[in-house]
């Protein structure tokens, strides 16, 4: 009665399963390793201790920006120069803008800092003269991925819809920081820009996707085990039937 199981076609139903079972079982897999992963990230960041609550450190010894560095309050000595509004940012609920200005530090590169954000027709107040230091939380540079990044560019000049040494580095003759802080205390006029945490150290949606392919991946294989029985089965009775003499009709 299972002799058919035995025919070209169905070597090639076969050797579909056969293969498709195990993909789908290892994509799971993989899925679930990277939900894990995230977990562990998570669960290292909130054990490590809070980034706001230690000491300043010169920025040269918190670069390049990572995870254990992100968020940690950097020094930097310098000169203000050139000066451009982030908009489309919000805060609190309200959208506005980053008042970003270029610190030229004492080693000649510039750092981006976001010394406060404003509301959306605001005026920026104009950065101190003469030399400086300032302190404030440690970021990396933004990406497409960033909340609030623009990337379909046709900005005003003086406007920026990333912070990141790569859309600075045309647009300033030094060589930029990769990386940028946000100042503790915004100067009067504007509000602070918190710290973001760094990413892929949480919680968040993309994690959880992670979780949803996984269970994904091994519904895919249980429903091609679950077909190939059901296959099997019919064609099994419609051989016992032509057994008997049964009209298949």
């Amino acid at each position: 009665m299972y002799r058919f199981l035995l025919t070209p076609r169905w070597w090639g139903i076969n050797a579909f399963v056969a293969l498709a079972i195990p993909f789908c079982i290892f994509m799971g897999t993989w899925q679930l390793g990277r939900f894990e992963d995230r977990v562990d990230t998570h669960q290292a960041a909130e054990r490590r201790p809070d980034a706001a609550n230690q000491g300043a450190a010169p920025l040269d010894d918190l670069l390049p920006v990572d995870k254990d560095t992100s968020g940690r309050h950097a020094m930097a000595s310098g000169r203000y120069g050139k000066q451009f509004l982030v908009p489309g940012r919000e805060l609190d609920g309200e959208r506005g803008s980053y008042v970003l200005t270029l610190l030229r530090t004492d080693g000649g590169k510039a750092l981006p800092v976001v010394r406060g954000w404003l509301p959306t027709g605001a005026k920026a107040p104009a950065a101190p003269v003469g030399e400086v230091t300032v302190t404030g939380a440690l970021q990396a540079s933004e990406t497409q991925s960033s909340d609030g990044v623009r990337t379909a560019g046709g900005l005003p000049s003086g406007q920026l819809g990333m912070i990141s040494a790569a859309s600075l580095v045309n647009l300033v003759p030094d060589d930029v920081y990769d990386g940028w802080i946000t100042l503790s205390t915004a100067p009067e006029g504007m509000r602070p820009v918190p710290a973001a945490a760094p990413q892929g150290s949480g919680l968040d949606l993309k994690a959880f996707q992670n979780l949803g392919y996984t269970l994904e991946w091994f519904a895919f294989a249980g429903f091609v085990l679950f077909m190939w029985f059901r296959f099997v089965r019919r064609e099994a009775e419609a051989a016992k039937d032509e057994a008997l003499g049964l009209d298949p009709a």
